[in-house]
């Protein structure tokens, strides 16, 4: 009895850990994606090196422990950033009779840039979301429909009620306003109310 208890207990742990390490890869696959990209000589392997950089960190995830006082996500994204280099390089290594691979100095040099870039992007990426929470429901979802997919200013204007010409507008006001605000976060201003 005590064995099926603690194998149930064992599955579970083995279920929590798999869905924390599936949420994090999810949330961060198209940033790691994006890194591997930047060390790599061409979109050539790019698909192969992300697979075996995501198969490595589950392998290894057992491992992974947050540093005291970090973020989960920035420690996550860190730390599977060093297993993508490798995995990048190894890719590389395997691939040397292409004459467009780079040497290990060059993607070690790739790889300190991206990570420095990755961490703007997504301090850029924070401070649009709270700007774009400073907004009105109306403003925001004004702004946000004028950059979706199949939506057209004209139809938009229409449900509105007003001329196109004043829409647009009423959106470049908009995006004046959240460029001010994201720029005066990313340099550590207070923002804009």
């Amino acid at each position: 009895m005590a064995n099926e208890e603690r194998s149930s207990a064992d599955a579970d742990a083995s279920e929590r850990m798999y869905a924390e390490f599936v949420a994090l890869l999810a949330r961060h696959e198209p940033a790691l994606r994006r890194f591997i990209r930047s060390l790599m000589p061409s979109d050539n392997g790019v698909d192969d090196v992300v697979q075996e950089t995501a198969l490595e960190c589950w392998r290894k995830f057992a491992g992974f422990q947050v540093p005291q006082g970090e973020e989960p996500d920035a420690a996550f994204m860190r730390w599977a950033s060093v297993i993508a280099r490798f995995k990048a390089m190894s890719w590389q290594r395997d691939q040397a009779r292409d004459r467009l691979v780079f040497r290990a100095e060059v993607i070690e040099k790739l790889a300190e840039e991206a990570l420095e870039s990755s961490g703007q992007w997504q301090q850029h990426l924070q401070a649009v979301q709270e700007c774009l929470s400073n907004l009105t429901a109306d403003q925001r979802r004004l702004v946000l429909a004028v950059h979706t997919p199949q939506e057209s200013v004209a139809r938009i204007a229409a449900e509105a009620g007003i001329a196109p010409r004043r829409l647009y507008s009423r959106v470049g006001a908009l995006r004046r306003k959240l460029r001010v605000c994201v720029e005066s976060r990313v340099l550590g201003g207070a923002g804009y109310e």
